[in-house]
């Protein structure tokens, strides 16, 4: 916020107007999310609307969070099939009349953008009616919405250093990611958490987690190392979780053979509590996921995924791996090197305190009321 810590006075004489647009993953709808709890908390009336596209996640997630929501038909290029999109075109020009008619009914005062499919024609719409934007860039290598976006923005808020790559240096402000607020509640206490879970307190744990769909890669990693590594054998515990989508297959797997100390789970419900566990967490490199772990400072075996728009993940994870602040193993090695990997960091000390002393230093706290901050900036100026 501002200097002396109370919100910028916006002189607008009513409630502050807002459009949020963006989403298709939690990494895009979770920051989206806190930005707009940030802005009610600092500017209390705010009107947020939330621009999405249909059929995508954003569309459940965001009404369950108490916020309206309109949906665009935009879908993203196909782009190893290139005949596929004329449907796309068709769907695209939709959304950016859609988006226009938006802009013009709702009359909002600024437009942020988070990234994602419905960003695109939304932001477009709001800078070509005059509308101040602000973008918001989770991952070390910028997507393309908010690379055809920045020109015109008046603030691009990012997370990682060198982004000068793909924006306008003079209008990027070092932010971080907005992350879940139950995530960072205080009080977690290592132990009684391990015994909440069904693990012995004094036993180090390692969470192996795929994200919310689990991932296969990871999957038959674990499995690898149940069939053919010995795992079970090892003075640690593990809580893997596989993913709804590949339950059957990874418990058909290991039906018999699973060690007593390996629990295998769908999903994790309370990831606070597995957070709070963890002495050593394998995940996916999404921007969401490492700004949980920077700011927990989890010691953590990255392991991106290579289906994702720009290999943005893998990006993400050298920017941590670069600076000892992470172990990165890339998916095509996964099967041959994680459990290798994740023995010897769960047995060394010193290893995981120099990743923890090392991801703990790159967090960036209070991003939420910093974009809010930012926000406030644009909308005062115009």
């Amino acid at each position: 916020m501002a200097d002396n810590n109370k919100p910028i006075q916006l002189g607008l004489g009513r409630p502050l107007r807002v459009i949020i647009s963006g989403g298709g993953t939690g990494g895009h709808i979770f920051p989206a999310l806190s930005i707009a709890d940030a802005l009610r908390r600092t500017y209390p009336g705010t009107e947020i609307l939330f621009v999405g596209a249909e059929n995508r996640m954003e569309m459940r997630r965001v009404p369950d969070a108490g916020y309206d929501i309109i949906g665009l038909p935009v879908a993203g290029f196909d782009r190893k099939h290139l005949w596929r999109n004329f449907g796309v075109i068709v769907k695209l020009f939709k959304s950016v009349r859609m988006a226009r008619r938006i802009v013009r009914d709702f009359k909002p005062d600024i437009a942020v953008g988070v990234g994602g499919y419905a960003s695109g024609p939304t932001l477009k719409a709001a800078q070509r009616a005059g509308v101040p934007t602000v973008l918001q860039e989770q991952n070390s290598y910028a997507g393309v919405t908010n690379k055809l976006l920045a020109s015109h923005a008046s603030a691009i808020c990012v997370a990682y250093p060198g982004m000068e790559r793909f924006f306008p240096a003079d209008k990027i402000v070092m932010t971080g990611n907005p992350v879940r607020k139950a995530l960072l509640e205080p009080g977690c206490d290592k132990a009684e958490a391990k015994r909440k879970l069904g693990f012995k307190a004094d036993r180090p744990l390692v969470l192996v987690v795929g994200g919310s769909l689990g991932a296969r890669s990871l999957n038959n990693a674990m499995i690898k190392a149940i069939k053919e590594e010995n795992a079970g054998k090892e003075e640690f515990d593990l809580l893997w979780q596989c993913g709804a989508a590949d339950l059957g297959r990874c418990r058909a797997e290991v039906e018999g053979i699973l060690p007593d100390n390996i629990k295998l789970t769908e999903f994790v419900s309370d990831m606070a509590t597995a957070y709070c566990a963890a002495d050593l967490v394998v995940a996916r490199a999404g921007a969401g996921t490492i700004s949980e772990l920077e700011l927990l400072a989890k010691p953590a075996i990255l392991v991106p995924s290579p289906n994702v728009a720009e290999d943005h993940q893998r990006h993400n994870a050298e920017a941590l791996a670069t600076r000892g602040a992470a172990d990165m193993v890339l998916d095509a090695d996964a099967s041959s090197r994680l459990w290798t990997d994740i023995c010897t960091v769960i047995a060394n000390d010193q290893t995981l305190r120099l990743l923890s002393e090392n991801i703990s230093a790159m967090a960036l706290r209070d991003s939420d009321a910093k974009i809010v901050a930012e926000i406030a900036k644009v909308v005062a100026k115009h």
